[in-house]
Order: C-alpha cells, then structure tokens, then sequence
C-alpha cells in the first residue's frame, strides 16, 4: 500500500503540467498489460476513448452493464465500437445476488433509503468493477473536479485504497467546455441525452435532466443530498 501511494504522489507531481495525452501515453505504455480505461460513455469517457485508442487501438475498456442503463446509452455504445473499430467488455451483475437484490427490496427499492439505493449500486456497479479491476495495477477514468463536491479533492493520478491500485484522472483539471471542445473537433460520437439537460449519465431510473446552473450531478439520485451522490466506485475506502 506505501509503495502505491508513494507512487501515485510521484506521478501526480511528475504530470503536474496536466497534459491528457501525454499521460495515458505514458501509464498506457508503463503498464500495458496491467491497465484498463473504464467508460459508462458519457462525454469525458468518450474523449478518453477517442486519445486511448489514438495512442493503443488495443487499449483494454471496459464498462458496466447494470441492466438499467438507458437505451441512449446502448446506442453510443454500440456507435463507439464501430467509429473505432474496437469491442468494449461488459461486465454485468451476478444473476443470483441480482435475484435476491430485486426479492428483498423490489425492482425500485432504492428510492426508499440511501442504505436500500447503495445495496443496489454495490449489487450492480461495484461488485462488477471488483471483476474489472482484478489483476490489474492502474485504472482510467474520466473523473474532473468540476463536476461535484464528492471529487473536489481528486488528483491526477490516485491511490485507489478501495480497490488496491493506481487510479489515473488525465481530465481531472478540464473544464465542462474543454470536454465538449474536443468532442466537437475530433466528431467524437456521444449520449444523445447531453442534448437535453443531462451532463451525467448513469442507470435510467436514478438520473434526470437538470436545470440551467444546477451542480453537473445533480440529477443524479436527486432525492440525496449532494454530499451522497456517489455510487461507490469513486469514493474513498474510509468515506464510504
């Protein structure tokens, strides 16, 4: 763990100067057979995509099925293949621990407690990206500060003590118009959604569009309070 850690702070120092590319190409490089980028193809995953397989066409991705994403989402999967002619992983939830899940609390019980909605996103999302993860030494995600009061703190590259090993952020410091920038210059395919009030994507029934000048996750579980509206995958082990 002090090793990683060490690591992770003398990455961060070493990328100081926040160049994205300059930063998969090196951790894509330095553990090519140990890293994976993690996409739920929302627009900073989809920026991601298009630099990673740029630098690697055989860069490892990988998302999470929950089984209640939107069909928004499916659509831009299936675009993103064929734009770069790559196949994403899908990892999904296990079936029986799924089963039991919807028995106890029904198919749209996690609106009735926080405890009941994290049952689910650990059912769903974390307990896949434990499968994701294993085996593997770094992680990419599309993580940026600006995007909520839970990632204020965030750093360019990470000790992931959740998971036990190294998150890389290479987005961390871009703004919402830097992101859309890129999108727009390169024709990189995204979630139609944006389009209509939704900055962030996840499973259909716990995200709605918001309002002009609301926080970007704030239609995310909206029935939260802010400083809950994390699924798990990017919290700390101690906040959690």
């Amino acid at each position: 763990m002090q090793e990683i850690l060490e690591r992770s702070r003398y990455y961060s120092d070493m990328f100081a100067d926040n160049d994205p590319e300059k930063i998969l190409k090196y951790f894509l490089k330095q553990y090519s057979d140990s890293i994976t980028l993690a996409t739920s193809f929302g627009a900073e995953d989809q920026v991601l995509t298009h630099m990673a397989v740029s630098i690697d066409p055989k860069v490892e991705i990988f998302t999470l099925d929950t089984g209640r994403l939107p069909e928004e989402t499916y659509k831009v999967w299936e675009k993103t293949e064929r734009r770069y002619g790559i196949k994403i992983k899908p990892f999904v939830p296990d079936q029986e621990s799924l089963e039991q899940l919807i028995l106890q609390q029904g198919i749209n019980g996690f609106y009735d407690s926080i405890e009941k909605r994290k049952r689910c996103c650990k059912i769903r999302k974390i307990d896949s990206l434990t499968r994701a993860l294993k085996n593997k030494e770094a992680w990419i995600t599309g993580l940026r500060r600006e995007q909520s009061v839970t990632r204020i703190g965030a750093n360019i590259v990470e000790y992931d003590e959740a998971f036990g090993l190294l998150k890389v952020n290479p987005l961390i410091e871009w703004s919402t118009d830097q992101v859309w920038d890129y999108i727009k210059k390169h024709n990189i395919p995204y979630n139609e959604l944006h389009d209509i009030g939704y900055p962030s994507i996840g499973c259909a029934p716990c995200t709605r569009a918001v309002k002009e000048g609301e926080d970007l996750r704030s239609g995310r579980w909206w029935w939260e309070s802010p400083e809950h509206k994390e699924c798990g995958l990017h919290l700390k082990k101690s906040a959690e």
